[in-house]
């Protein structure tokens, strides 16, 4: 096992956390913010934002972004 293989398994779940933490964060804010709020629709507007920033993070690696950072 790689040193990067063996610090993902210990920090894997952490980081799934501080994911679900933001999504979940901004749900509320949209509750907080719209009175007559679909959480369904809000979610799948921010889960799509995530996606698309993750997307966009991997164009990054690829390109060499993070080779050095």
């Amino acid at each position: 096992m790689t040193p990067q293989e063996k610090e993902i398994a210990d920090r894997a779940e952490a980081i799934k956390d501080e994911l679900r933490n933001m999504f979940e964060t901004n749900l509320k804010v949209f509750d907080w913010n719209i009175p007559e709020n679909d959480d369904k629709t809000s979610a799948q507007l921010i889960a799509k934002v995530l996606q698309e920033e993750l997307e966009e993070i991997k164009k990054d690696i690829a390109a060499g972004k993070y080779d050095n950072y």
